[in-house]
């Protein structure tokens, strides 16, 4: 079982940068498909970025393509999400999820995963 655990939020002004981290241990063994969601308050857990487990498939939300690039490591074990041109209405608990899949496929729906890490906030002033 993948373990998830999610770092570098952080409160910044608009137009600012932040990369999360997300280790995600065990993930190199078995082929877990990755994703980022968000919450706000009051607001449901929405999807944000996916990867498949060989990288060669991502997905991102509309409101975060081309602000937003999801990556790995070499060992698999940590994905990121490099947040570029931030904006307050990105404020939220940001969230990593697994579940497993072929090695090809990207998850994009929040019910399929059955993972998650305790979620890192992320706060963007105006």
């Amino acid at each position: 079982q993948v373990q998830l655990i999610e770092s570098g939020g952080g409160s910044v002004q608009a137009g600012a940068s932040l990369r999360l981290a997300c280790a995600a241990s065990g993930r190199a063994s078995k082929s877990y498909a990755m994703g980022w969601f968000r919450q706000a308050p009051g607001k449901e857990r929405d999807f944000v970025a996916a990867i498949s487990w060989n990288g060669g498939h991502i997905s991102y939300a509309d409101s975060v393509k081309g602000r937003f690039t999801i990556s790995e490591d070499n060992t698999k074990e940590m994905v990121y999400l490099q947040m570029n041109s931030l904006k307050p209405e990105d404020t939220a608990i940001y969230y990593c999820a697994a579940v497993r899949r072929a090695i090809n496929l990207v998850v994009v729906n929040r019910r399929e995963y059955d993972t998650w890490g305790q979620g890192t906030q992320v706060t963007v002033s105006s």
